[in-house]
């Protein structure tokens, strides 16, 4: 049963289609503030049993556009039992649907910048992407908002859209053309975003050699700090075709390999136990999983050994190898264990330079 059918079956009112137009738009008001109601004195204590107020900034939006939305229905609803002139059963309707359009196209607009704005969000968000591609799709997506609401505005009064269209396919073909290489590292930062290829503050490695920390992923272009604190701005389009190896995943820590090679004869049990012991004793490096060693061949004048350790951060893959190449040196001095290096012998033979020396004689 729909509200027309209650109203109607209040008999005195068949005669009277003023008073019954009015009593369908007291039951719609009724309707409206027990919306109202219900947002107020229900929603809203749910909400505020929540740890987060983002909840309660989307009751305080939508507060206002379901009130008005239920109360333009039924002026709506009472206008359809009428029939007028022609201009006002078009202009009356559909004003009101265009009233009722405008205020929740507003609405929305505020709910976009709600929750882009909000705390988590945007921590979250600038973490993986970057600031600028945050505010970039924060933009685009009301841009759509905007875009739907006009089409829809359009379509409530009936205007024919398709020159529009034409219009804009010949325009947006001429901006292509264009701005090819704009939209190119636009779509090349959406491709690195979609994949997760890095986020920002991950150390990365591009083919061409380049290594250096994410700090921002923007428009057009991404931006890593090399270790000489330089910073080098890398179009996406070009980006997004190359090799790139993330050193910060799928976990930020970041394995070391030091070679060492030391003399034939050595007692190789206490060469892989000062190694480990110059591990355990080098700060920042991680425990779990823990260093090891690998004998990894006889050499050509050594035997080679490997360490392999992990550290946090990829920052400090320099330093870490600088401090262990140190450590490991003195320790093998220590406990008396030759390092070997490259040496050439040369030998003269006496005998035959003295009998040469009789014949020329």
């Amino acid at each position: 049963m729909n509200i027309e059918d209650l109203i109607n079956r209040f008999n005195y009112l068949e005669g009277h289609l003023l008073l019954k137009q009015i009593t369908i738009v007291f039951v719609y008001a009724l309707l409206a503030k027990f919306a109202d109601l219900f947002i107020d004195k229900i929603l809203r204590r749910l909400a505020a049993k929540t740890s987060f107020q983002f909840d309660d900034q989307l009751l305080d939006l939508l507060h206002t556009p379901v009130y008005w939305s239920v109360f333009a229905l039924g002026i709506t609803h009472a206008l359809s039992l009428r029939t007028l002139s022609l201009l006002w059963d078009t202009v009356l309707p559909n004003s009101i649907k265009t009233v009722t359009l405008l205020i929740w196209l507003f609405t929305i607009i505020k709910m976009i910048g709600v929750f882009s704005g909000h705390a988590i969000f945007t921590r979250v968000a600038s973490e993986k992407i970057g600031n600028d591609l945050v505010i970039l799709i924060r933009k685009i997506v009301k841009v759509i908002v905007i875009v739907s609401g006009i089409y829809w505005l359009l379509s409530i009064w009936k205007v024919n859209l398709t020159p529009f269209f034409a219009s804009a396919g010949i325009a947006g073909i001429a901006v292509a053309m264009a701005a090819k290489d704009s939209l190119a590292n636009f779509f090349g930062g959406l491709s690195l975003f979609m994949d997760r290829t890095f986020k920002v503050g991950d150390y990365v490695i591009i083919d061409n050699g380049d290594r250096g920390e994410v700090v921002e992923l923007g428009i057009r272009s991404t931006r890593i700090k090399t270790r000489d604190d330089v910073l080098i701005t890398i179009p996406n389009s070009i980006l997004a075709n190359s090799k790139i190896i993330n050193e910060s995943a799928p976990i930020s820590r970041f394995r070391i390999r030091i070679p060492v090679g030391v003399a034939y004869g050595s007692d190789v049990d206490q060469v892989e136990n000062v190694l480990l012991r110059v591990a355990a004793q080098t700060e920042n490096v991680v425990r779990d999983p823990s260093p090891r060693v690998r004998m990894r061949a006889f050499g050509a004048s050594s035997l080679d050994f490997e360490l392999l350790l992990w550290v946090e951060d990829p920052r400090d893959k320099g330093l870490q190898t600088h401090n262990l190449l140190k450590s490991i040196y003195k320790a093998l001095n220590q406990e008396g264990v030759t390092i070997p290096f490259p040496q050439l012998d040369i030998h003269f033979d006496k005998e035959d330079t003295t009998s040469h020396e009789k014949v020329s004689e």
